[in-house]
C-alpha cells in the first residue's frame, strides 16, 4: 500500500476511531460522514482486512478490531509528528497562525484584554483563540499552546505554571451603597451567595463551604444562592448587584482596579490549591511562534 495515496483515509480513520464515530469524525474533518466512511472503507479495502466492528445499536456503533487497536497509537503519533514537521517548515515563515485554547472566562477576563501587545509585537502571526473547557487533543486540533487552570499535570503535555491565585468574595459597590451590612463575614448570612461552578469542587476549587471554614463562620446557609458554571459570568452577576460573588483573583483583577468590583474582608487570606499553567506539547517547545507567544505569558504574568 502507498501510504502517501491514503493519507486522508489514514486521518479519517483515526478521527474515527478517536470519536467512535463517522459523523463527529466528519465534523472535526469538515466533510461529511458519508466521505468519511468511503474513506475508511476505501482504507480497509486496500489493506484486505476490516478496521471496524460496526454495530447498528447501542452507544457504539464502530469498535476497533484488535489490528486496528494494535496500529492505531502508531498512525496517531504519525501524523503528530508530520504536524510538527509542517510546523517547522514554516518556522522561518515571516507569517503563521498560533493556535491558542483557553477557558471563555480566561480569555473575556485576562488574554483578550491584554492580546493587543502580543499582536503589535508580532503583526506576522494570525492568533487563532480556541475558548473551550474541554481538555482538547492538541495534535488532533491543531493547537500549539494553551492556559490551563489545574493542579499542573496534563499527560502528554509540559506544564509550567503561570500564576497563582486567591479566592475572596466581592460584591458591587452600589450593593455597599444600598446599606447592606458587610463589616464581618458573618454578615454574608443576609445576603444571596453567587457560586462559581466552572470547576469540579472535586478537583480542588475552592467553595463558599470552604472559605467560610477558612473565616472561621458556621451559620451561614450556602445550599441556596445563584450558580454559574462560568467565572466571567459569576463576576458579572456580582456587578450587576445580584449578590456576593466568591473571585478568583485573576479573573476579578481588572474589575477591581477600575472599580466595578469591591474585595470583602481582605483580613482573610484563602490561596487557591489551583493555578494557571502554560500548557503545550514537548515536540513542539523550540517552535518560535510557540516561544514567543510563551515568553509574551510570563511578561505579562509577572
Amino acid at each position: 500500500m502507498n501510504v502517501p495515496e491514503h493519507l486522508n483515509a489514514l486521518r479519517a480513520f483515526e478521527a474515527s476511531a478517536r470519536h467512535e464515530s463517522f459523523s463527529a469524525a466528519a465534523t472535526e474533518l469538515h466533510v461529511t460522514p458519508a466521505a468519511v466512511g468511503q474513506l475508511v472503507r476505501s482504507l480497509e479495502e486496500a489493506l484486505g482486512t476490516p478496521l471496524f466492528h460496526r454495530g447498528t445499536s447501542g452507544r457504539k456503533r464502530l469498535v476497533l478490531t484488535e489490528a486496528a487497536q494494535r496500529a492505531l497509537p502508531d498512525i496517531r503519533a504519525g501524523f503528530e509528528r508530520l504536524s510538527v514537521g509542517v510546523a517547522r517548515l514554516k518556522e522561518g515563515s515571516p507569517v503563521g497562525v498560533l493556535t491558542v485554547t483557553v477557558s471563555p472566562a480566561f480569555a473575556a477576563k485576562w488574554l483578550l484584554p491584554r492580546l493587543e501587545r502580543f499582536q503589535s509585537a508580532w503583526p506576522e502571526l494570525d492568533v487563532r483563540l480556541d475558548a473551550s473547557i474541554d481538555l482538547l487533543d492538541f495534535a488532533a486540533r491543531g493547537v500549539d499552546i494553551g492556559v490551563r487552570y489545574g493542579a499542573g499535570d496534563w499527560p502528554g503535555l509540559v506544564s509550567e505554571k503561570l500564576l497563582d491565585e486567591e479566592v475572596y468574595p466581592v460584591c458591587s459597590p452600589v450593593l455597599l451603597r444600598q446599606g447592606r451590612r458587610l463589616r464581618r463575614p458573618s454578615d454574608l448570612g443576609g445576603v444571596r451567595l453567587i457560586h462559581d461552578r466552572s470547576v469540579d469542587s472535586r478537583a480542588g476549587f475552592a467553595t463558599w463551604d470552604a472559605w467560610l471554614e477558612k473565616a472561621g463562620v458556621k451559620d451561614v446557609e450556602t445550599k441556596r444562592g445563584l450558580r454559574i458554571n462560568n467565572s466571567a459570568a459569576v463576576l458579572q452577576a456580582a456587578i450587576d448587584g445580584q449578590g456576593v460573588a466568591l473571585a478568583r483573583s485573576i479573573m476579578a483583577h481588572d474589575d477591581l482596579a477600575a472599580g466595578r468590583l469591591v474585595r470583602l474582608f481582605p483580613e482573610v487570606e484563602f490561596p487557591s490549591r489551583l493555578a494557571y499553567y502554560v500548557v503545550y506539547r514537548p515536540e513542539c517547545a523550540t517552535l518560535a511562534k510557540l516561544v514567543a507567544f510563551r515568553e509574551w505569558l510570563v511578561r505579562e504574568a509577572s
